[in-house]
């Protein structure tokens, strides 16, 4: 998906595009290249470079290479923009994100409650556009905790495979899988401990899950933490997992300078039935992207998609009219 933010439009405005894809996970690209070629798409328009750091800093040196645009975490973004403007290149370089999510006193709390787990353990939250965290303005928090809890309990934790199925006939597939590597399940884990040791409540660890199906696998089910203060290792840290932290406030205002405060900017949402509020929070929340009563506010592609502060290091946004600005690049 996030390479699709930037060579269609890249390519349509006349470039050549090098994908350097993780090299945790290269077959996606791959497949898009082949996908190309089948297209009709004529040799070195579209190109897949493998490898790590090494291959990466090749690009932010070369003189080949005009402009970069990357996706990831906040320091590889903020040196992949450091080194590749250094070099004299435009770049767009999007970075880590801890997404809030508000929930007013007025709001649908079941709409709240399944929003919350779907955003939260959606690709087992290895998304930049997860919600992280949940701020429940009281006095809701007790009733929607419960809702969200109900919610997880029934999610299905599995490889995608037939075994994994819930029901003899096959009527139910996995609702998550496992994590990337054995390195990033441990590091969740581990920041799923901190948050204990810390003092916030764990209402459900997915660190003892029992997947249906294979069970070799990077496993970690949902684990949702309540009473979560903000300066606890599992809020200011992006765990890029399928962590939800449940943080309680007394009013908007202390949710909206909750937000404010982060150091990332990338999404947020607000679930109320007061269209006034939804209002107010558009003007107030100092993040890129927002969603009313829409827990991932994922524009479509005639919008540009990015955050601010330390979600976002260079002037343009991907795709969308920012996209189209930066593509078409003069040599």
């Amino acid at each position: 998906m996030v390479p699709m933010w930037f060579f269609p439009v890249a390519i349509a405005a006349g470039n050549t595009v090098v994908l350097k894809p993780s090299e945790k996970d290269p077959s996606a690209a791959l497949w898009l290249a082949e996908l190309w070629r089948e297209a009709g798409l004529p040799d070195g328009v579209f190109n897949v470079l493998n490898g790590d750091k090494e291959a990466v800093d090749a690009l932010l040196t070369s003189s080949d290479v005009a402009s970069i645009s990357f996706v990831g975490s906040t320091p590889i973004a903020q040196y992949v923009y450091e080194q590749a403007s250094m070099h004299g290149k435009r770049v767009q370089s999007l970075g880590g994100a801890k997404n809030h999510m508000i929930v007013l006193p007025d709001a649908d709390l079941d709409l709240a409650a399944d929003s919350a787990v779907n955003a939260g353990y959606g690709s087992a939250g290895e998304r930049c556009m997860a919600i992280s965290v949940l701020v429940a303005v009281e006095p809701i928090a007790d009733e929607l905790v419960e809702k969200i809890k109900e919610r997880t309990q029934t999610l299905l934790i599995g490889d995608g495979s037939e075994e994994a199925t819930a029901n003899d006939d096959g009527s139910r597939e996995a609702d998550m899988g496992p994590l990337v590597t054995r390195a990033h399940r441990d590091r969740v884990a581990n920041l799923i401990a901190s948050g204990e040791a810390a003092g916030a409540s764990v209402v459900i660890d997915g660190r003892e899950v029992k997947p249906r199906g294979a069970t070799n696998g990077y496993w970690l089910g949902p684990t949702l933490f309540d009473h979560v203060a903000t300066d606890m290792e599992i809020y200011t840290e992006e765990i890029f997992g399928p962590v939800l932290a449940v943080v309680r406030v007394k009013s908007y205002d202390e949710a909206v300078a909750l937000i404010n405060a982060n150091q990332y900017g990338n999404g947020t949402a607000i679930f109320t039935n007061d269209g006034g509020a939804a209002r107010r929070f558009e003007s107030d929340v100092q993040v890129g992207m927002i969603g009313i009563n829409v827990p991932v506010p994922v524009p479509v592609a005639y919008y540009s998609f990015g955050g601010w502060k330390r979600s976002l290091f260079g002037d343009t946004h991907a795709h969308g009219a920012e996209g189209c600005i930066f593509s078409p690049v003069a040599r």
